[in-house]
């Protein structure tokens, strides 16, 4: 089959897949999501490039590893949340505002809590090390480390775009957002200008998260919404952690098995090679945003046809899944196809050597759109637990073949690590419970024919 026919068979599909009236419904809802994705990728990501061209390799693979680092940790401040709460929200509306202020307070102690984690963490690695503690504690690594762990405490405030997801309000959402992004961006074009060093880079992701959570209020407070941070039910607070605690270590192995061979390439080859691998996977992970987008839109949708209708349910997974896997394909295919270019094109020259890897890894994304659409039927059957197992043999995997790779083949091997972890985490684990065979026969049915056949 030529690369014409799969295109033209992949634009079929997903037109047959948008002209189905349930994904019309939440069109518009979905319209804002996409359209601050857009003005993300013309501000956020065209700066972040330019970014990473001026700091070059070494500088930019060490920013890198510390935003790798406390990524890995970010699980633990979400708490799992998210999908639970836009779950319930949507489930009993009349308790809107115990729900975000119980969220809100849950999210804040989490943030705290990871800093404390990280914190730790960093003594701990001084306290191994050979020369004093002092100065191993705080090298230039461990401060930018700090830095950027210090935002996660603001990270309460997303209890706002769940209120918004749940009423399907993205535009508020993605106003917000919006207006954010084109500050933070402003900045980064200054100090790239006026030749700053790295360590205003790394300020600069604390203004995200600072200034993120001042408009999500803002925005919020605006519409005379009520003030959630005043409400805490210490037994719903309970059930929502009883709920979500799978999704917390998910959370932490999702992490794993996305970040960790960056902080295994940083501790086994080196900051430029770590640099030039964060360049290809930043580009690869550009469309990652669209599975993201999709899938909250379409949330309340699936919990509402789990009310009314078990075929009407599945009919929308299937069609949802279908849209997401030859979206994917749409766009690893070209992106594979012409790396070198890309890379040349938008990195320069000192980064030519990602290309390779941009190649590859690109491929992991299809695994990714799965994972993002699949995770809906987990929440909505509640079985967060089940996710949590699939996520771990990713996470497994993924530790163990970048052991066993990145020695013998470098940053190319980190890139094969990835596509194997992220194939056996999100489709192949699903072979391993039968609660979960149905979900993989809708994978599976996906991949070939847009239509469920249950």
């Amino acid at each position: 089959m030529s690369i014409t026919t799969i295109i033209q068979n992949s634009k079929f599909k997903i037109q047959n897949l948008l002209s189905h009236q349930g994904l019309r419904r939440y069109g518009a809802n979905t319209a804002w999501l996409f359209a601050e994705q857009i003005l993300r990728m013309f501000t956020g990501f065209l700066v972040g490039i330019w970014v990473a061209r001026y700091l070059g390799p070494e500088k930019f693979g060490l920013f890198s590893y510390a935003l790798a680092f406390v990524s890995i940790f970010q699980g633990i401040a979400k708490l799992g949340l998210d999908g639970i709460v836009v779950r319930d929200l949507v489930r009993g509306p009349q308790k809107n505002k115990i729900y975000l202020g119980t969220s809100f307070w849950l999210k804040l102690i989490g943030g705290f809590i990871t800093l404390l984690i990280i914190i730790m963490i960093l003594v701990f690695q001084s306290i191994i090390q050979n020369s004093t503690f002092v100065s191993n504690l705080f090298t230039s690594t461990n401060i930018y480390i700090l830095i950027i762990a210090a935002g996660l405490i603001f990270q309460g405030f997303e209890v706002v775009d769940f209120y918004y997801q749940a009423t399907v309000q993205a535009k508020y959402i993605s106003l917000r957002r919006m207006i954010q992004m084109v500050f933070s961006s402003i900045i980064r074009i200054i100090l790239v200008l006026i030749r700053a060093d790295l360590v205003w880079f790394v300020l600069v992701t604390l203004f995200d998260s600072v200034s993120l959570a001042v408009f999500s209020w803002l925005i919020y407070r605006a519409q005379g919404l009520p003030n959630f941070i005043k409400y805490f039910d210490w037994n719903i607070g309970k059930r929502l952690l009883k709920d979500s605690w799978p999704l917390i270590f998910s959370g932490i192995a999702i992490m794993i098995y996305m970040r960790i061979d960056q902080v295994m390439i940083k501790n086994m080859l080196g900051d430029k090679e770590l640099g030039l691998y964060s360049a290809a996977v930043k580009l690869a992970e550009v469309g990652y945003f669209i599975p993201m987008v999709i899938t909250q839109s379409m949330f309340p949708a699936i919990v509402n046809a789990k009310k009314t209708s078990e075929e009407l349910y599945y009919k929308r997974l299937q069609k949802l899944l279908s849209l997401l896997i030859w979206i994917a394909i749409l766009i690893a295919l070209p992106i594979s196809i012409f790396s070198k270019q890309i890379i040349y094109f938008l990195y320069g020259e000192k980064f030519l050597e990602a290309s390779n890897v941009l190649a590859i890894t690109i491929w992991a994304s299809l695994f990714v759109f799965i994972g993002v659409g699949a995770s809906q039927w987990f929440l909505t059957e509640n079985l967060q637990n089940l996710a949590f197992y699939r996520t771990l043999y990713g996470a497994i995997t993924n530790v163990i073949l970048n052991f066993i790779f990145i020695p013998y083949f470098g940053i190319i091997g980190a890139s094969v690590a990835t596509i194997i972890s992220q194939a056996i985490a999100t489709y192949f684990s699903l072979l391993f419970n039968k609660k979960t065979l149905k979900i993989f026969k809708l994978v599976s049915i996906a991949f070939f024919y847009p239509k469920p056949n249950l």
